[in-house]
């Protein structure tokens, strides 16, 4: 008998396109020339060996790159803060009772600070940022269309272009008063417009209907108190801002009793012994300070 013919057996094309990629990479793995190399020196390495060398170089190369992801996102957040535009600088201004300061800020506007007052001042932004912390301050700002100036105090906000104005953070409420231009004036509830000659207050998170004064009177700057209605514990502030003996708050019985009239804010002792009897509280002095009693002694 003939010896058996095997009969030919047909590989599919994706198999040997399989097998040729395997071999071709097997050829041109890194692996495998460390493993041959090693073999000339050594004598012959098993395929546990060759596994191991494969897989502690792709240890090696993702860690390489591991790195070089963490490096590139490092200098990104670097480059970000060295282009990033600078904050512009907040300054802070501020005064002693019985301490007037004038201020001129870069933009051309002027300050005038109180007695116990305090500003921040922030320029460099879209528009002009003022926050009166506390006090009280004429502000003449410069006129710039293109940057409006915002001065914020006690929940208020006060927004202009370029006008002459006075604010006043008292203990219950904001006092504006205009001696040019035009503002708005308001808060959280709504605002009220206050032209030159006009002065509104801001209380309850609102802004009231304005009410005419007289901007020709002299006014703190010049020592001189003129109001057409005032809580007895804001005069009180007012004469403390002005310097002299400390004033002491005066008890809740008189707090919130109203004054109206010019007052002269630079003897604040006599000021109140002059109108303690009329609206019935006296002016004692007590280890050098003022303290203000019900009843005319």
């Amino acid at each position: 008998m003939g010896r058996p013919e095997h009969a030919a057996v047909e590989r599919p094309a994706s198999d040997s396109a399989s097998i040729a990629a395997d071999a071709y990479a097997t050829r041109h793995d890194p692996a495998l020339a460390e493993a041959l190399a090693e073999v000339a020196a050594l004598g012959r390495l098993s395929d546990e060996d060759v596994r191991a060398m494969r897989a502690a170089r792709r240890r090696h190369l993702a860690t390489g790159a591991t790195c070089a992801l963490v490096l590139a996102i490092g200098l990104g957040a670097w480059q970000a803060r060295i282009l990033a535009p600078a904050r512009a600088p907040t300054l802070h201004y501020q005064t002693q009772p019985g301490q007037q300061r004038e201020v001129a800020l870069a933009d051309g506007s002027k300050l005038e600070l109180n007695g116990a007052t305090a500003v921040d001042v922030t320029l460099g932004g879209p528009e002009r940022d003022i926050v009166l912390q506390r006090g009280e301050a004429y502000f003449d700002i410069a006129h710039d269309p293109k940057r409006p100036c915002v001065i914020s105090a006690a929940g208020s906000q006060t927004r202009v272009l370029g006008t002459a104005f006075d604010i006043n953070v008292a203990r219950h409420e904001v006092k504006i008063q205009v001696y040019r231009g035009l503002v708005r004036f308001g808060g959280a509830n709504g605002s009220v417009d206050v032209a030159a000659g006009w002065q509104s207050r801001f209380a309850g998170n609102t802004a009231l209907a304005p009410t005419r004064f007289d901007p020709t009177q002299q006014d703190w700057r010049h020592k001189w108190l003129d109001t057409d209605g005032i809580r007895l514990e804001d005069l009180v502030d007012a004469l403390n801002r002005s310097g002299g003996p400390i004033i002491n708050s005066p008890p809740p019985k008189l707090a919130g009793l109203m004054l109206a009239g010019r007052f002269k804010l630079d003897n604040a002792p006599h000021l109140l012994r002059a109108i303690g009897p009329a609206y019935g509280f006296a002016a004692v002095e007590q280890g050098g300070k003022i303290v203000l009693k019900p009843g005319v002694m």
